[in-house]
């Protein structure tokens, strides 16, 4: 694609910058995950901003360092993390839509709050649709601009078809704050009777701290070391957010990019906006867990759901 034909050109991007939409299903059962925005909430408000379908592709930009050149006038729409936005030389707030100019340049520089922003376009970015989804994984060659999972470089053109036929507010009281050490619902899993009372009572009752090894595909938590009564186990399926604990003891959560089979024991699995609000925490920062029941998980997501319709 030409300079001629884009609307945004990549001057400095990242391995951590990628094209995202709402994600690839239906094919785990050929060992392909499901990928998409690791804040899912983040992203549909993105999205809800321009009147975009709530699942259409953005720009996942994880701990800044990024810029982009405007090649044409438009409205876009940020949301998630602080980045420290800056069009030209002006600050840039998100969680709202805004209008560039061309010729302007678009910068994020490093987390201030928050690790992961969300830059929408109208009618979403174009991309090869793969398995169902343009979203990036570079482990299994799938989805992104180039249609082979890998990040945006340096030199490419993002364009978008769409015209942003809204131009809305967020509610106030539907942008999180990502400040305060979070509270993550766990829904209970079915080998939660395997760990040991102590175990329990730690996992539950204890400050974890966000491990330096954390990418798309989990996240590790340092805390009390778990222990499970359980021996050998048969790999299993395993959900988005669920908590696995290696002999270590130490849990790792899995997001968009785990593996679609594993065989350690779970506490559970997160609800969907626990791990939307999981994305947004950088490593050193501390998390709490905390159990509820699936009934209980169901309503705060039919809840969260209504605030789109």
């Amino acid at each position: 694609m030409s300079a001629i034909d884009a609307g945004l050109r990549v001057l400095r991007s990242s391995p951590f910058i990628q094209l995202q939409d709402g994600g690839r299903f239906g094919v785990r059962h050929l060992g392909v995950t499901q990928c998409g925005a690791l804040d899912w909430i983040a992203h549909r408000w993105a999205n809800w901003l321009l009147g975009n379908p709530l699942t259409a592709a953005v720009v996942e930009i994880t701990l800044g360092n990024a810029e982009f050149e405007c090649y044409r006038d438009a409205t876009l729409a940020l949301t998630g993390a602080d980045l420290g936005a800056r069009l030209d030389d002006q600050p840039l707030a998100p969680w709202r839509s805004f209008a560039v100019r061309k010729g302007q340049r678009l910068t994020f520089a490093q987390p201030r709050q928050g690790a992961r922003a969300y830059l929408a376009a109208p009618g979403g970015f174009q991309a090869p649709s793969v398995l169902g989804s343009c979203a990036s994984m570079l482990r299994e060659g799938l989805g992104g601009l180039q249609g082979d999972g890998s990040a945006i470089a340096i030199g490419d053109s993002l364009t978008w078809a769409g015209n942003a036929n809204a131009m809305r507010q967020i509610p106030a009281e539907f942008i999180p704050q990502y400040q305060a050490a979070p509270h993550l619902q766990l829904v209970l899993g079915s080998q939660i009777g395997d760990f040991r009372g102590q175990s329990l009572f730690d996992a539950f009752n204890s400050e974890w701290l966000i491990d330096q090894r954390a990418d798309r595909m989990g996240i590790r938590l340092n805390g009390p070391q778990l222990q499970c009564q359980r021996g050998s186990m048969i790999s299993e399926g395993i959900p988005l957010g669920a908590v696995q604990v290696p002999p270590d003891g130490q849990p790792i959560i899995l997001l968009n990019d785990r593996q679609t089979i594993g065989g350690y024991p779970r506490l559970g699995a997160l609800t969907p906006e626990a791990v939307a609000r999981l994305a947004q925490c950088l490593p050193g920062q501390t998390v709490h867990l905390t159990p509820t029941t699936q009934d209980s998980a169901l309503l705060a997501q039919r809840r969260l759901l209504a605030q789109w319709q």
